[in-house]
C-alpha cells in the first residue's frame, strides 16, 4: 500500500503509540517523521494521533467504520518494516 493516496473511507482514525526515547521505538519514530506529512497531505480529514509516553511499547491502532478496531505491534522494527506493518493493517 502506498501512503501517497487517500485511504479507504472506512478508515476512521489512526493512533500511533511509542516511547520517545526507547531504542525499540526508533523505527516507529522514523516512520512518523518521514510518513506523517505524506499521510496528512493525502488524507487531511483523517485523525492521525501520535502518543508518546515513556516505556510505551510501539504499536499502531486503526479504527474502522462500525467501531471495528485492529492493531499491530511495532517494537524493534526498522522504519521500512513499520511501514509494511502499517500498510498491512490499513489494508485489512
Amino acid at each position: 500500500m502506498s501512503f501517497t493516496k487517500a485511504f479507504s473511507p472506512a478508515l476512521r482514525e489512526i493512533r500511533i503509540l511509542c516511547c520517545q526515547t526507547a531504542p525499540a521505538s526508533a523505527g516507529t519514530r522514523q516512520f512518523i517523521v518521514s510518513k506523517y506529512p505524506v499521510i496528512k497531505q493525502h488524507n487531511p480529514d483523517l485523525p492521525v494521533m501520535i502518543r508518546e509516553a515513556s516505556g510505551t511499547p510501539a504499536r499502531v491502532f486503526a479504527r474502522f467504520e462500525r467501531g471495528r478496531e485492529a492493531h499491530v505491534e511495532l517494537d524493534n522494527l526498522s522504519a521500512s518494516d513499520v511501514e509494511a506493518k502499517v500498510a498491512q493493517l490499513l489494508a485489512a
